[in-house]
């Protein structure tokens, strides 16, 4: 009897791929797997040692350490604490440092190294094993292209723009939204163009444009549809 699946989720970037997977794995009582946040710890450790040629960065693979440890969130008005999921480089907990827009640029620019890819689809691959929920940009392609749930999320590039505008203002920051909506074109492109697995649709992943939905709207129809596609692997 099949208790969980392996859900592949890919999509643009601001799409709200990683609260979706959250959200969906705490419903399906699954582990998540925030695979862009492997990327972006190894996009900080090349701008803290100032890697940028791609033979200095491969050759640098050996000593990059990645994990996820469950921290404890103190809540508003005296709730109870919430746990999430922090990712670690070498045993350090780098969640507050991987979020900015350079972190997030130079990840976009080293997941284009072919031995960057094989090193982490390596460790996904054996993370999902026994049933994950795992976002990214070739979950569905590349990592699990056998995942009996595939999802791709997509949205107007003003509308991530926005939501990506309204996140950093939220962390103190100012940026300008030209600059934001720049540079999600920009990520896209270079998402969709790359010579190693670049972001695509998978042909039996299902899509879901969120644009215009609200994040209730959005998750009763992924729960939904994973509930239908669990139900119908245990007939």
């Amino acid at each position: 009897m099949v208790n969980k699946l392996t859900v592949a989720i890919d999509g643009y970037s601001s799409c709200g791929k990683s609260t979706i997977a959250k959200a969906l794995a705490k419903h399906a009582r699954s582990t998540y797997v925030d695979t862009g946040a492997m990327y972006r710890a190894i996009g900080l450790y090349t701008l803290r040692h100032q890697l940028t040629e791609p033979a200095d960065i491969i050759a640098a693979l050996p000593n990059i350490q990645i994990g996820f440890v469950q921290v404890s969130v103190p809540s508003a008005d005296g709730e109870p604490a919430t746990s999430a999921q922090h990712v670690t480089l070498n045993g350090e907990d780098v969640e507050a440092f991987i979020r900015t827009l350079e972190v997030g640029n130079r990840a976009s620019e080293i997941s284009q190294i072919r031995e960057v890819r094989a090193f982490l689809v390596a460790q996904q691959q054996l993370m999902g094993e026994h049933g994950v929920v795992m976002d990214g940009r070739d979950i569905g392609t590349v990592v699990f292209p056998n995942a009996p749930l595939k999802l791709f999320l997509t949205a107007r590039p003003e509308i991530r723009a926005q939501r990506r505008f309204d996140e950093l203002i939220a962390k103190g920051e100012h940026p300008v939204f030209e600059d934001v909506l720049a540079d999600v074109n920009d990520r896209d492109y270079r998402d969709t163009h790359r010579a190693e697995s670049p972001l695509r649709q998978a042909e039996d992943a299902i899509v879901v444009d969120n644009s215009d939905l609200t994040p209730d709207q959005q998750m009763r129809i992924i729960i939904d549809l994973y509930d239908r596609k669990l139900a119908s692997l245990k007939q």
